[in-house]
């Protein structure tokens, strides 16, 4: 597929280049209005009236929104190229100037968060708080984990050469990594996706080949995973969480003992889902075994014809159409602009994302296209972020962002419906097995495969706080999670080993994972609920991406009659799993 029939997106609305005079202008402005604000109420808002207390978080969101646009730009920049000396140094630059900048708006929330609850209840009960009270309620849960002024601003000032100093050294090595596959040398992405290919010598090849690259460079890996789970450590001891995880689940605003049910689920299916569809596909590519480079392999009579982009669109605008016209009419606003990347070329970030950017702009989306069927999907994913983003922007910067645990349910669920609209137009039952079996891979790669990576970083941050974990043992807690996982039916060669180094969740946002899982096992049961017709179930699902964070997931899912409190709910969504490969195994 040539690179120029790809699109590549416009970054001009956000900003028309690095040294814009409206860059320039916009950091001055959110430097004096930060200064200006903790002047004006640092160590005051205890005694300001509900009026008062609201019009301070109305300025507080504003210069928030500022700082958000700057780095936003900065980062779809460097995702777009971070092998780009200038860009890094840009990046740098502007993630320190943000820093600095922000530093002045700590006192704010932690402030609040010290008003005595007594005083704080009849402000809330004001009129004029109303707007702002689910942001001051998911505040209100960091209280206990909360720090001295003095340390919750150290540790924001060193966040630049912390935490986002590594992550950076993470992500320009694997984007200048190179893969030889053969007699190609390509980027990681690339041999990722070769990871795919009909021919097993070449997946074979991919799979040999990435692992050289990663073992390489896995010395540095190692040292990066460990330097952040001491860090991550060293924070949540201050903090008081009990567990690695929990502040991740503080975080998504979902309790430890909703997660832990979750992962109970899915371990418990495991041998009902991974290691029976495993086995049966071990038999239809004619193997007494699978290595990890058959984990992905498209199955005899798939062509995997490549998707143009042209079609590609089409297609999954026609499935969110048939849905809801208003959900299309979103998604089509991504197409009609410069607001995705899909082009491939070295130095990019690999995988794909949605950035929200900020309300006052659009969100950016980043794919790497390779014309196969799962790029397809990928594009019905991340569309459904773009849309949801969009959708919720009328909340506001502070109030329009969901807790991960959510952010999956339109991405999942636009997913869902353009599987779903492919799979009841296909007549050939050839067909319908493939891309029924296609569609089960990739739910066990959200969910299994996503709580087998949650394992791993669980039993690796336990260990990590008895002493650094060399690369050897990181290895075999990979291994072994994988062994539980993906079953008896795999055969793991040893540079398999090292394939825990690629996966960027672990350096950007640990424990993130699970949100995938979370989302793919919520979409399930939201869509049972659609297919049996539930009334109103559009209106329902649109006003649900609307409210945007204003709601926990408990209120968004009551409309549908759902709650994620009760185990039966993981059940549901695991049952539509099984009874897909149920379908299959009768075939």
């Amino acid at each position: 597929m040539p690179p120029d029939s790809l699109p590549n997106w416009d970054l001009a609305d956000l900003y028309p280049g690095t040294d814009s005079a409206q860059l320039a202008a916009d950091l001055d402005r959110a430097d004096r209005q930060a200064r200006d604000f903790e002047t004006r109420l640092a160590g005051k808002l205890a005694s300001v009236t509900a009026a008062q207390l609201a019009e301070a978080i109305a300025e507080y969101e504003g210069i928030e929104e500022i700082l958000g646009r700057v780095m936003s730009y900065a980062q779809l920049l460097f995702a777009g190229d971070s092998t780009n000396p200038a860009i890094g140094r840009f990046y740098q630059s502007m993630t320190e100037r943000v820093t600095a900048i922000s530093s002045h708006l700590i006192f704010f929330t932690l402030e609040i968060n010290r008003i005595d609850e007594a005083a704080l209840a009849p402000k809330l009960r004001d009129k004029a708080l109303a707007r702002w009270q689910p942001w001051l309620r998911d505040l209100r849960v960091f209280l206990p984990h909360q720090l001295s002024d003095e340390a919750e601003k150290l540790l924001h000032e060193k966040e630049v050469t912390g935490r986002t100093a590594w992550t950076r050294l993470f992500d320009e090595t694997t984007a200048s990594m190179r893969v030889r596959v053969g007699a190609e040398e390509l980027t990681v992405s690339a041999a990722l996706n070769k990871l795919s290919d009909a021919d097993r010598a070449v997946r074979e090849a991919a799979g040999r080949g990435v692992g050289e690259a990663f073992g390489r460079n896995i010395r540095l890996f190692a040292l990066i995973t460990n330097t952040l789970a001491k860090d991550k450590e060293i924070v949540d001891n201050w903090r008081h969480y009990p567990r690695p995880e929990s502040s991740r689940n503080r975080g998504n605003m979902v309790e430890d003992e909703v997660v832990d049910a979750l992962v109970a689920a899915v371990v418990a299916d495991y041998p009902r889902l991974a290691h029976r569809y495993y086995a049966m596909k071990a038999r239809w590519l004619g193997l007494d075994k699978l290595q990890h480079w058959d984990r992905n392999a498209p199955l005899p009579g798939d062509d995997d014809r490549r998707i143009a982009w042209p079609e590609a669109r089409e297609t999954v605008l026609a499935a969110y159409g048939a849905f809801s016209p208003e959900l299309a009419a979103v998604g089509a606003r991504f197409f009609e602009r410069p607001w995705i990347d899909a082009g491939l070329r070295p130095g990019k970030a690999s995988g794909a994302f949605a950035h929200p950017t900020v309300p006052s702009a659009h969100p950016y989306l980043l794919l790497n296209y390779h014309g196969r069927t799962r790029d397809v999907m990928t594009l019905a994913h991340e569309l459904g972020h773009g849309v949801h983003q969009v959708l919720a922007a009328d909340q506001g910067y502070l109030m329009s962002g969901t807790p991960l645990t959510l952010a999956e349910t339109a991405s999942v669920f636009g997913e869902m419906l353009t599987f779903r609209a492919l799979l009841d137009a296909e007549t050939s039952k050839d067909r319908r097995r493939i891309m029924l079996a296609s569609k089960v891979e990739d739910m066990l790669n959200t969910v299994v495969r996503q709580i087998a990576f949650y394992r791993f970083e669980q039993k690796l941050h336990a260990e990590r706080r008895q002493g650094e974990v060399v690369a050897e043992r990181i290895a075999e807690i990979w291994l072994d999670v994988q062994r539980e996982s993906l079953g008896p039916t795999f055969e793991f060669t040893p540079e398999y080993g090292v394939f825990w180094s690629y996966v960027p969740h672990f350096i950007h946002s640990p424990f993130y994972v699970y949100a995938y899982a979370f989302g793919d096992c919520l979409v399930n049961a939201l869509y049972d609920v659609y297919r049996k017709g539930q009334k109103g179930f559009v209106e329902k699902y649109l006003a649900m991406l609307k409210a945007g964070g204003t709601l926990r997931h408990k209120e968004l899912l009551a409309p549908f009659g759902l709650d994620a409190s009760d185990p039966a709910f993981w059940r549901r969504g695991l049952d539509i799993i099984a009874g897909f490969i149920d379908e299959l195994a009768a075939q």
